[in-house]
């Protein structure tokens, strides 16, 4: 029984963090996980900025609402979740996810959590577990479940490499050259073509 996971910021969603900075107009939150692999230090270095500014969740939030997903991904989705099970598992937080959740329908989503203060400050942030992306699929794995896996960025290599069958979604050129052997996807056509000859 197949089961797949998909990340969710650049391949269903834009990049809430590159939004955030264009409507904040600071350009240092730009920033992702297609450049820093590193989880930690860069939340860590996004919430220094946050502070910087004065700047909390309530701001950001506003910005979310006005977020919609790439174009064709709802359809995509829904046909997706129509042949086999879909986890979206994304490093984002709750807090960030509901809005988009909406629009996507209401797919099921694990993610991490901000922690905020009364004021609204983000002051820091809980992983749902270590190396999240890729502990989920081999928590899946060990109930019963093949997983396929799709992501775009340096936090998704592990699932899609721990995965019974990985796709790199809409990445940058860097990760796509240090990791020939994936194979990469630009349209949404492509990936369902993909995944559907895997659970053939």
């Amino acid at each position: 029984m197949y089961i797949t996971c998909l990340d969710l910021e650049g391949v269903l969603v834009p990049e809430i963090w590159i939004a955030f900075a264009e409507a904040a107009k600071i350009p240092e939150l730009k920033k992702t996980t297609r450049d820093e692999p590193d989880y930690d230090k860069l939340m860590k270095y996004r919430i220094n900025i946050l502070k910087e500014h004065g700047l909390g969740l309530k701001e950001i939030q506003d910005v979310i609402e006005t977020i919609d997903p790439i174009p064709g991904a709802k359809e995509f989705l829904d046909e997706l979740r129509s042949i086999t099970q879909v986890i979206i598992i994304s490093d984002t937080f709750t807090q960030f996810a509901a809005p988009l959740m909406k629009k996507l329908g209401y797919p099921t989503i694990f993610c991490n959590s901000l922690v905020v203060s009364d004021s609204g400050e983000v002051t820091g942030f809980k992983m749902r577990v270590e190396n999240s992306k890729f502990t989920t699929v081999k928590a899946l794995q060990s109930i019963g479940y093949d997983t396929i896996a799709s992501g775009d960025s340096y936090n998704d290599l592990g699932m899609i490499r721990a995965s019974k069958a990985g796709f790199l979604f809409k990445s940058t050129d860097k990760i796509k050259a240090d990791n020939p052997d994936l194979p990469a996807f630009e349209t949404y056509d492509e990936l369902m073509n993909a995944i559907k000859g895997v659970i053939a």
